[in-house]
């Protein structure tokens, strides 16, 4: 068996994705608890004796047993406040929003410290009992404790302060945008994952791959997936990009083989396992690898906001606003000068006219009769009209023209009409009454009656 999936930039992006989960990061406080306990031992050896016995045991009983009724009370407080967060959000903007909160490092870190000092405490005390720690030599003790009450009021502190906005519109909308910048950031700076665009034909000799199960696809690494494909000799054309959703038996992706294997132990089995280990499939979209999500998230929040239940535009308005300032960072993958090349594997760019779609598709149409809404749509989109690329130009251009389009077939107020054409770029209401013109000729020209008898 070979693990050529298992290299370092893999294990990289592997711990960055467990160190998001809560478990994780408790599990890391904990043992830090321990190692804090175990140097306090190995340091008390060293201690002289006269400062070793200035205090007695009884001084770091009492704060022990502080940090262990507290700890217990906060921690079960915090969890409380946390899943009222969670819930709330969820109901009030869209449950793809949960996901990201739930991955929120203040919250996390404020719980694993919480955790881990009353692991400390409860330990502590244990060892006291067992006599490890001798009633008159408890001087490293008392300091050690003193140093993790000092942790655990800088995090109370902390957080007070994230409670005053967490779960709110403002810090939420503020997280999705800066995980999907971030995330998009990372795409553009590593185009196509590192691998060639995939923008022209696939070989006729290339051999479809499938799915093993149901699911979206989470992740892929793409180091791990060009070293398992040049040590089998092949080639591989991906399909499916990162956040499609695949059933099983369907083609993942295309396998050309190029070459000979590197050895004999390199075989049609460890080449499928390889892919099996490199790419990630789930039940749901995740936000790493996978800009397009944060973008269809921030638009899901857009729309919840048009509702006749919230019936807030102002936050439609924000997220526009907010979405525009991400496709500004966008770059055409295809012309993106490259490091290294992951030369084995072929994955397709980010489309614009895709971007576009995810982004105001949904709050474009059920914000389609909100003047308001449509005005700053028209403007963000006559800005990314201005963008260095052409791609992003002509697909922005195309989505203002078409969400125009809409929001005159659904306003019937004559003002209202003539406002919403005012705040759209020249061409694009030149085009549309173009278009306008082209529909109602087509509607007045006289139609052939089919019963008519034309022999």
């Amino acid at each position: 068996m070979n693990f050529d999936f298992l290299l370092p930039s893999t294990l990289l992006r592997k711990g960055r994705e467990y160190s998001r989960k809560l478990w994780v990061r408790v599990l890391i406080m904990g043992l830090l608890a321990v190692l804090s306990l175990l140097l306090s031992m190995l340091i008390e050896r060293w201690i002289p004796q006269s400062l070793a016995t200035y205090l007695t045991g009884s001084a770091a009983d009492r704060l022990l047993s502080i940090i262990a009724n507290a700890m217990l009370a906060v921690t079960t407080f915090s969890l409380s406040v946390m899943v009222t967060v969670y819930r709330s959000t969820s109901t009030q903007w869209t449950p793809r929003i949960h996901r990201l909160i739930v991955q929120d490092r203040t919250t996390q870190n404020t719980l694993a410290v919480f955790i881990g000092a009353y692991v400390y405490a409860l330990i502590a005390i244990i060892l006291r009992e067992l006599g490890v720690f001798d009633d008159k030599r408890s001087f490293v003790l008392f300091v050690m404790t003193v140093i993790v009450l000092t942790v655990i009021v800088f995090s109370l502190i902390r957080w007070v302060l994230h409670l005053q906005t967490f779960g709110s519109l403002i810090d939420t909308s503020r997280q999705v945008e800066d995980q999907t910048r971030r995330t998009f950031k990372e795409r553009l700076h590593n185009p196509c994952l590192g691998a060639n665009p995939l923008t022209g034909d696939i070989p006729d000799s290339a051999k479809p791959f499938t799915a093993d199960e149901n699911g979206y696809i989470q992740h892929i690494y793409p180091e791990a997936l060009n070293t398992v494909a040049e040590n089998h000799g092949v080639k591989i054309y991906l399909k499916r990009n990162i956040g499609s959703f695949v059933f099983v038996n369907e083609p993942l992706m295309m396998i050309d083989r190029v070459g000979q294997p590197k050895d004999d132990e390199h075989t049609d089995e460890t080449l499928h396992a390889g892919i099996n280990a490199s790419i990630t499939i789930g039940d749901l979209r995740t936000y790493d690898q996978d800009p397009r999500f944060g973008l269809i998230v921030m638009g899901e929040v857009a729309s919840k906001a048009l509702s006749p239940g919230v019936n807030d535009p102002g936050t439609a308005i924000d997220v526009i606003t907010r979405i525009g300032r991400i496709l500004s960072f966008y770059e055409d993958e295809t012309e993106r000068d490259r490091d290294e090349v992951l030369d084995h594997i072929y994955v397709a760019p980010l489309d614009p006219s895709d971007l576009m779609q995810d982004a105001f598709g949904a709050l474009a149409r059920d914000g389609c009769t909100v003047v308001e809404v449509q005005q700053r749509l028209q403007a963000t989109l006559t800005g990314l009209m201005r963008h260095p690329d052409e791609g992003l130009r002509i697909a922005a251009r195309r989505a203002a023209e078409r969400h125009l389009r809409r929001a005159l077939a659904k306003i019937d107020f004559e003002p209202d009409r003539a406002q919403l054409m005012e705040s759209a770029s020249q061409d694009v209401r030149d085009a549309v009454r173009d278009a306008v013109k082209r529909s109602d000729t087509e509607d007045d020209a006289p139609k052939m009656d089919n019963d008519t008898d034309t022999t």
